[in-house]
């Protein structure tokens, strides 16, 4: 690591504040060191975590993964299915928005999934 000295700023909390050009710098005597990563964060006095997020964005570890926010294909989403009292035997789907569907008899069970794989690609 450069022996050149340097004033830090600290926020509010006590943590350093280093500009990027520094960070970048760091990961890339980082890669040519050879240790691994929460030693060398801890010899240049850094967290790991902090360290861990410098290199995601200025060196050789990969991004980490995010979930996706609308499920994949074929999964679906959950929906509320309610069988009201009195109703017979009729099925009632309440739908996102306030509108619902009735199911009376076995026969409309396609029709209704059908319904709601086309709405499904709608947002709320």
């Amino acid at each position: 690591m450069s022996n050149e000295a340097m004033i830090l700023k600290s926020d509010a909390g006590g943590r350093m504040l280093l500009p990027v050009e520094r960070q970048v710098e760091l990961v890339r005597e980082f890669e040519r060191s050879g240790l691994s990563g929460p030693r060398f964060a801890a010899i240049a006095g850094l967290k790991y975590q902090t360290f861990a997020t410098w290199r995601r964005k200025h060196g050789t570890l990969p991004a980490t993964r995010r979930r996706p926010r609308v499920p994949p294909p074929g999964l679906g989403a959950w929906m509320e299915a309610v069988v009201e009292p009195g109703s017979g035997s009729a099925l009632t789907v309440m739908l996102p928005g306030g509108a619902s569907v009735s199911i009376s008899h076995p026969s409309q069970t396609p029709l209704a999934a059908q319904l709601l794989r086309a709405l499904a690609p709608v947002p709320c």
